[in-house]
């Protein structure tokens, strides 16, 4: 069994928040966590319909069963709940519970109704490269992804990422909107995998499907809700300018993209012509995951002007502190790879503290203005 590493940050919250909440895409290990992380909790299952008929039925007697503590698996399940569990903490905040979710919106909209300021919330995305261990080419890695039950239990990345997309992704489309075509919603899938680390025009999108921008929106949204795709926004200072410019598409789970691109072995990822730019997406996936391990909100970025000068990705750690990351597949380096930093850190001088391009190659050399690195090296730090 994987030791995940925000178990520590959950046990540490749980310590002074009578309510942690674990959200996450289905299947990354949620359930795993929360009890390694909690023996003594009693686990509850709420997919189970039998189990929700007997906590409709009385939910003050079910919550108050176990006083060391509960485990709430799929909690948005039954959304009043969470306001029998308010009544609880506030009587007693010596109470624990630990509620499990993967669907984000409706978490959320309970947490800001019924438990704000008695609940932590944290996120769990699939494995991470620190937790598989770094013993695996870039190429398979992509390919196999992060899902446990690739890692876990052994099982293919094709079965896992086919059963995956038919069994949860369109049975919480179906849940959270009315799509009549499933075929064409698996069409608008495969292209959002075609666009991986690529600014998202919804515009292009509907033209290609023939569907209107508030529908491509929506399906984004839910997407976006379930944990399957994220978006990054560009950076400037004008914190205004950021939502209103395009944002560029990742997949949290390059294997689900790979999936749905048709690949099926690591052999033709290697020369497929998305290759760089799932190499990308499986890298600023891994930031993402290093800051939800932290239980910290990603602040990351993407630059690109109307020169088309660009940066793949910026951090930001407080307020105007950047470090600026070019993410290349490449085994070897060169030294045009810092150019786009440079440029950067021209426009925004002391401000950018680190300019690092991270490239498959393991060799570590200095360049113009930066360091470039092996990506491992940077994620699992």
């Amino acid at each position: 069994m994987i030791n995940r590493i925000l178990k520590e940050e959950a046990l540490r919250l749980a310590e002074t928040f009578p309510v942690l909440i674990l959200t996450g895409p289905r299947q990354s290990g949620k359930t795993t966590l929360c009890k390694m992380a909690f023996p003594n909790h009693q686990y509850v299952n709420l997919e189970n319909p039998d189990v929700r008929e007997k906590l409709l039925a009385d939910p003050m007697g079910f919550l108050k069963k176990n006083d060391s503590g509960m485990i709430l698996d799929e909690a948005q399940q039954v959304p009043i709940l969470f306001s029998y569990i308010q009544v609880l903490v506030d009587e007693n905040k010596t109470r624990r519970f630990v509620l499990s979710g993967s669907n984000n919106f409706t978490l959320m909209e309970q947490i800001s109704q019924s438990l704000a300021g008695r609940a932590a919330l944290l996120t769990l995305l699939p494995l991470s490269v620190a937790e598989v261990g770094a013993g695996m080419l870039s190429t398979e890695l992509m390919f196999n992804g992060f899902y446990p039950a690739v890692w876990g239990d052994g099982r293919s990345p094709y079965d896992v990422y086919s059963n995956y997309y038919r069994t949860y992704v369109e049975r919480d489309l179906r849940q959270l909107v009315n799509v009549r075509d499933l075929d064409l919603f698996r069409r608008f899938a495969r292209l959002m995998a075609s666009r991986v680390a690529t600014e998202f025009n919804a515009s292009r999108v509907g033209n290609e499907l023939g569907i209107d921008v508030k529908t491509v929106q929506h399906w984004l949204g839910m997407l976006n809700t379930s944990y399957i795709t994220f978006t990054l926004p560009p950076y400037y200072r004008n914190v205004g300018k950021r939502i209103v410019k395009a944002h560029k598409l990742y997949f949290y789970e390059t294997g689900l993209a790979c999936h749905l691109l048709g690949i099926e072995s690591p052999h033709q990822l290697d020369t497929h012509p998305l290759r760089g730019m799932l190499f990308e997406n499986m890298v600023v996936s891994e930031f993402c995951k290093r800051r939800f391990n932290q239980g910290k909100t990603p602040q990351l970025y993407y630059y690109r002007d109307n020169a088309q000068k660009e940066v793949d990705l910026i951090e930001e750690s407080g307020f105007d502190r950047l470090c600026a990351y070019e993410i290349k597949s490449a085994q070897r380096y060169s030294t045009q790879f810092s150019a786009g930093i440079n440029y950067f850190r021209k426009l925004y001088g002391e401000s950018v503290e680190e300019g690092t391009v991270l490239y498959d190659g393991e060799e570590t050399v200095s360049l113009q203005g930066a360091v470039c690195r092996n990506w491992r090296v940077e994620v699992e730090g």
